[in-house]
């Protein structure tokens, strides 16, 4: 009988090196907040050109522009790393601020229909108080956005460790069952 994919060993051998790779971001946090930078010029160069090459193929201009404009931020991002790396808290807090206020008035909505508001009002409230400390301390919102950034790559990595050994039970209470 073939071995289902996904009771493959990858699962395991990924959420290990993902474990690891999130405790080396909150060991190395200026190198990290380098390669964030470096990663979100790669992104926005490649989301570009995916932009351009989309607008050849539609005939747009105005995808035109915003690919062009991606992929002028996004060499501008990968070629001046110290910068980007010093900003991105600055994006970070605005994005969180964002976030929290509209997750506030949200639960405004939410109060005014009967639904269920006050974690959304909490968790809204929260946001924008962190965003707040971000902005006002360049430290804390560097902190802040390599702590975030570790512990989404090690629970990623503990999920898929996990998988691993869930999928690895199933397969073999399949293989007992044939």
């Amino acid at each position: 009988m073939k071995q289902d994919k996904r009771c493959s060993i990858w699962h395991l051998i990924s959420g290990l090196i993902m474990l690891v790779l999130g405790i080396v971001i909150w060991a190395n946090p200026a190198a990290s907040l380098l390669g964030m930078a470096f990663y979100l010029g790669l992104m926005l160069f490649l989301l570009g050109c995916g932009y351009i090459t989309f607008s050849l193929s539609e005939y747009s201009g105005w995808y035109m522009v915003i690919g062009l404009f991606d992929v002028f931020m996004g060499l501008i991002f990968m070629t001046n790393l110290s910068l980007t790396a010093e900003t991105l808290p600055i994006f970070f807090a605005l994005w969180i601020l964002a976030s929290g206020v509209i997750q506030i008035a949200g639960s405004f909505d939410a109060y005014k229909i009967g639904m269920p508001w006050g974690w959304s009002l909490a968790s809204g409230i929260v946001g924008v108080i962190l965003a707040y400390f971000i902005l006002n301390s360049q430290q804390f919102g560097e902190w802040a956005l390599v702590l975030t950034a570790g512990t989404y790559v090690v629970i990623y990595g503990l999920i898929s460790i996990s998988e691993y050994f869930y999928f690895r039970h199933y397969c073999q209470l399949a293989e007992q069952k044939v």
